[in-house]
């Protein structure tokens, strides 16, 4: 899983970690938003329009074997995303 400000960041958009958020909002069903928490490694709380995907999310998650401590939170250092850098030429 990776971040939001991870994901502004790859997209060239430092400091975009909200307009990642509106992104995601937005995108078509197959688009693995789940996959994507804040820094702090929590589910983000929802606006009322989207009230439940918050717990929605947690559960995709859990589904795929992602484990949250007893704060909901998840290990960056175990579950982030690190993708790999191209070969030097």
């Amino acid at each position: 899983m990776a971040t939001y400000g991870q994901i502004a960041e790859l997209a060239g958009v430092p400091r975009g970690a909200r307009q990642v958020g509106y992104a995601l909002h937005r995108a078509p069903p197959d688009v693995p938003w789940q996959r994507v928490i804040n820094a702090r490694g929590e589910v983000s709380q929802r606006s009322a329009d989207g009230a439940g995907a918050d717990q929605l999310q947690r559960q995709l998650l859990e589904e795929e074997g992602v484990e949250f401590d007893l704060a909901g939170r998840v290990d960056l250092a175990v579950w982030r995303w690190r993708p790999r850098r191209p070969a030097a030429r």
